[in-house]
């Protein structure tokens, strides 16, 4: 009776584990519909963009409090002209070069920007819309745990719309 005990304890520990398995691995192999999909892409796109309207509108109120405009291109094109407000953490060495190559730099710049002032969301922005520096440095802060939001314009598009 002891022995049969035994095997059924261990068969359902061993059950248990093997159900368990499975039941992580399924998931994996599913694909997701279509709605999932669009509800994903709506969450993701309002976690990372900043409306430019809402951001324009802020700061025709003075409501400068709340937030880090953060402008990546280079200290050269920033000197020259910018968006009112923003500071410069450039992310190009000159406006041909970029310096994705410097990420001590360019992590160290935004980890002291949120020891600054941890309250302040700190949004990015660079060339144009279609400019992928934002996301390239918000993906390296991300793998820092850095998280930044991205302007849903450049400085191309704010400064002639």
């Amino acid at each position: 009776m002891n022995q049969t005990l035994k095997t059924i304890f261990i068969s359902a520990i061993v059950g248990a584990l093997i159900g368990s398995g499975v039941a992580l691995i399924i998931p994996k192999f599913q694909k997701p519909t279509n709605k999932e999909l669009i509800k994903e892409f709506y969450e993701v796109e309002n976690a990372v963009y900043v409306s430019p309207h809402t951001l324009r509108k802020k700061m025709s109120k003075g409501e400068t409090n709340d937030y880090i405009l953060v402008d990546l291109r280079s200290q050269q094109e920033y000197e020259k002209e910018h968006i009112v407000t923003a500071i410069n953490i450039p992310a190009y060495k000159d406006p041909n070069t970029s310096a994705y190559d410097e990420k001590g730099r360019i992590i160290g710049s935004f980890k002291k920007l949120i020891e600054e002032d941890t309250n302040k969301e700190i949004v990015v922005y660079c060339y144009s819309m279609p400019c992928m520096t934002g996301r390239k440095i918000g993906k390296m802060l991300a793998e820092n745990d850095i998280y930044v939001k991205h302007l849903g314009i450049g400085w191309n598009e704010w400064r002639y719309f």
